[in-house]
């Protein structure tokens, strides 16, 4: 038995430039903000992120925190394409490779059985292919001798991932309406760290599949209430779609020195002031 928690300070020291770093949700859906913000807060730059991005990727590029992007998307879901991210990529900050959303999904499922790529139909006939000259197809070797696009596989470093609970072993848990392919994450990258909502001691009797997470993928678990603030965490917390809404409008250099200046702690107090501010 092994307690794998840690401090958003830990996790960031197990960091480094230059990494290939997955981080997990979806758009502005149960992002590990907290661990985002804490990287920030580092010196860590030159990344290469893989994400079905949304603010984790907007606020690494307002940054400068990256090198490449591989992602399908980065959108706020209520703001269909993320401010920063737009403006980070119009002036040409790092590189991007786009590809078709079910690409990146057998790219981690590739990435988690250890395999070089895997044959798909997606992106057969489409830009994404005139886009990524890199991509190559495959020729089934039996009798169909169907040609397939070979999606590599999505290997990262280190992964990122919030939940809704954890326990101190790195089990997992979702209590939402859909995985975001977390657990693939946790799977493709050599360590993975999932923070959490909140911590608890055993899940009950909890339906086996929300037991996203299985220990053996985690290497460290941080509490962090409120830790994928502004993003959605259901059901303890909607999207902050007033607050998102304050980011997406708002200089980057204000809105750094007002809410990322401090820690985690500190941040939370920003934002609580600042809707007290709205009423």
């Amino acid at each position: 038995m092994t307690d794998k928690t840690m401090t958003p300070e830990d996790v960031v020291s197990r960091l480094r430039s230059g990494m290939t770093l997955g981080i997990g949700g979806w758009g502005a859906r149960r992002k590990p903000m907290a661990l985002v913000r804490a990287l920030l807060r580092s010196d860590i730059t030159d990344l290469t992120v893989i994400s079905y991005g949304g603010p984790d990727v907007g606020l690494l590029a307002a940054a400068g925190r990256i090198r490449r992007l591989i992602a399908a998307f980065v959108t706020l879901d209520s703001i269909p394409l993320e401010p920063h991210y737009r403006a980070a990529r119009e002036r040409g900050a790092f590189a991007l490779t786009e590809i078709d959303e079910a690409m990146f999904l057998w790219g981690l499922t590739a990435a988690a059985h250890r395999l070089p790529f895997l044959p798909v139909r997606a992106g057969l006939g489409s830009d994404v292919m005139r886009v990524n000259p890199e991509l190559r197809t495959v020729t089934s070797p039996y009798e169909d001798g169907e040609t397939f696009v070979a999606v590599p596989a999505l290997r990262m470093d280190a992964a990122l991932v919030h939940l809704n609970r954890a326990d101190r072993l790195g089990n997992g848990q979702y209590l939402g309406p859909d995985p975001y392919f977390d657990d693939l994450f946790c799977q493709a990258a050599d360590r993975a760290y999932v923070s959490c909502e909140r911590l608890v001691d055993d899940f009950g009797a909890a339906a086996p599949q929300t037991l996203l997470v299985s220990r053996h993928t985690v290497a460290g678990v941080v509490e962090t209430p409120n830790g994928a603030h502004f993003t959605s965490c259901v059901p303890d917390h909607d999207r902050d779609e007033a607050f998102q809404r304050l980011y997406a409008t708002t200089p980057w250099p204000q809105f750094a020195e007002r809410f990322l200046s401090g820690d985690e702690k500190a941040y939370q107090s920003a934002v609580q002031t600042w809707h007290e501010e709205q009423q």
